[in-house]
């Protein structure tokens, strides 16, 4: 064998091979007790019993003390009882024929076979304990070993957790960090080193507003978000970095929080936005540049209308020969062609340069309640009816007031031109969706066809004479400083809906 190999250990433990073995060993540890217990007979009944060698005796009879030890150590109690027994008998037999009885002169023969008894029992007794405790010990060692196998596959996992999760992190391509309870960055995945310009070394534990020359009030959303101002962020922002770099982003902020509940800190993620920006202004220019073509041909066609008519009006009054009726005639339709053009210009002018909405806290209601003032006597006399719902107690909107009557007015008037000689009814309601408050002017009027209604809010577009078709493209101009919309609904020969949507006011809360 060589030097540095160790002998191999081989352990059957097959329930069969362990219980021979097992028997035995047995075997062999009752025959040494049987031998010890017979040895030490032997010495007694070999060894006279004159007063020289009472010593002998004397040494000879703790001597059983051996195989009693030696019987509670192997096998227990009941063992060490049991050879304690055969010892007593043994040394009882040799104590009354030799060593002059149990009793009287040598009174302290009963004594140590007592004491047999109770080194046997005592000795027997404390290996059952010792065996218990063993036996419970090698239960907690397998609990504690298949404990430290569970610790150590969750070990394992929560590895290949992190690692799948850093992989991940790795890999996504907007730029992620997390930030502690008191706004400094713990960490930044690849994404966010690169928009950033620097690496996670010389980020952390910076606060997140440091990681900026310009950050658009970054720093104060996040701080807002770990107060618990708000639960969470998205906003688009304007970043600009240490080296000058400007990053058109949406970024959104979140708390983070553990199992318990508590805040850890918070996630804030970072995408790139600058090519779709980019993309959202071509096609930003693209429709003003095909809204200013439409915008020229509308313009083109109502013009063109009323010169022809102004054209053929002169006409006539050069063919009059000083006809006063046809003169009067002639100029009665220039005057109205002209009129005509003035409407179409000074709409033309409101919709090109509308003056900018004077902002303050609006109460809704009121406003809903002015227009319908103002509107009934009109509405009236093509007796159509208008009513409000539930608008009594809307909630305030930041919102030019005037403004905001154009936008209803301009509304009303045209749902009552369309129920205009046939009568109807108008109702205004609102109501509060999504942090938006929502007004719906319906009617019952005769409706809008479906190829039509993609076109109401295009210039020019009207379904009266009359009509400069600006009216609606105004009001759209007017909700998109406003930061609104509008939606149309109808169903032909039903009627239709215009809900207006604005922005509810809300208190925000200042660092």
């Amino acid at each position: 064998m060589k030097k540095d190999q160790q002998p191999s250990v081989s352990l059957d433990t097959r329930p069969g091979q362990a219980l021979v073995t097992g028997q035995r060993s047995d075997g062999r540890d009752v025959a040494l007790i049987v031998i010890l217990l017979g040895v030490v007979t032997v010495l007694h009944l070999f060894t006279t019993t004159s007063a020289q060698a009472i010593p002998m005796h004397l040494l000879y009879r703790k001597l059983y003390y051996l195989p009693i030890m030696y019987s509670g150590f192997v096998f227990g109690r009941r063992g060490g009882f049991i050879t304690a027994i055969a010892a007593s008998l043994l040394f009882a037999l040799h104590a009354t024929v030799s060593l002059g009885g149990l009793l009287g002169a040598h009174i302290d023969n009963l004594y140590e076979i007592v004491m047999y008894l109770a080194v046997g029992v005592m000795f027997g007794w404390l290996r059952d304990l010792a065996e218990a405790k063993t036996s419970d010990l090698r239960q907690l060692s397998k609990q504690l070993e298949e404990a430290y196998r569970k610790l150590e596959e969750r070990a394992i996992q929560l590895v290949n957790i992190q690692d799948y999760t850093q992989s991940i992190l790795r890999s996504i391509t907007s730029g992620v960090m997390t930030v502690g309870p008191d706004g400094s960055v713990a960490t930044a995945n690849p994404a966010a080193e690169r928009m950033l310009g620097v690496r996670e070394v010389d980020i952390v534990p910076r606060r997140i507003g440091t990681l900026f020359a310009d950050d658009s009030g970054l720093d104060a959303e996040v701080t807002k978000v770990l107060n618990g101002r708000i639960p969470k962020s998205v906003r688009d922002m304007r970043l600009v970095t240490r080296a000058g770099r400007v990053l058109h982003v949406q970024v959104s902020t979140s708390r983070m929080r553990d199992v318990d509940g508590r805040i850890l800190g918070a996630v804030v993620t970072v995408e790139d936005v600058s090519e779709v920006k980019a993309l959202t202004d071509q096609l930003i220019r693209a429709d003003r540049l095909a809204a200013m073509g439409e915008l020229t041909a509308g313009v083109a066609h109502e013009v063109r209308n009323p010169l022809g008519i102004i054209r053929a009006s002169v006409q006539l009054v050069e063919e009059s020969e000083c006809d006063r009726g046809r003169v009067l005639e002639a100029t009665s339709v220039i005057k109205q062609e002209i009129d005509r053009l003035d409407r179409v210009i000074k709409a033309l002018l409101d919709f090109g340069r509308p003056s900018k909405p004077y902002l303050r806290l609006t109460d809704i209601g009121e406003v809903i309640e002015d227009v319908i003032l103002f509107t009934r006597r009109f509405a009236g006399q093509s007796k159509v009816t208008i009513s409000a719902i539930d608008t009594g107690a809307l909630p305030q909107i930041m919102a030019d007031p005037d403004q905001m009557k154009q936008v209803f007015v301009n509304l009303v008037s045209n749902a009552v031109q369309a129920m205009e000689g046939t009568g109807g009814k108008i109702t205004v309601s609102g109501r509060v969706v999504d942090g938006f408050l929502a007004i719906s002017i319906s009617d019952n009027g005769p409706g809008i066809p479906a190829a039509d209604l993609k076109k109401v809010f295009d210039p020019f577009y009207s379904t009266r004479d009359a009509g400069t078709g600006l009216g609606l493209t105004i009001v759209h101009r007017i909700l998109d400083e406003h930061d609104g919309h509008i939606e149309v609904m109808s169903d032909f020969r039903k009627g239709t809906t215009f809900v207006v949507s604005l922005p509810v006011f809300q208190i925000n809360e200042e660092d």
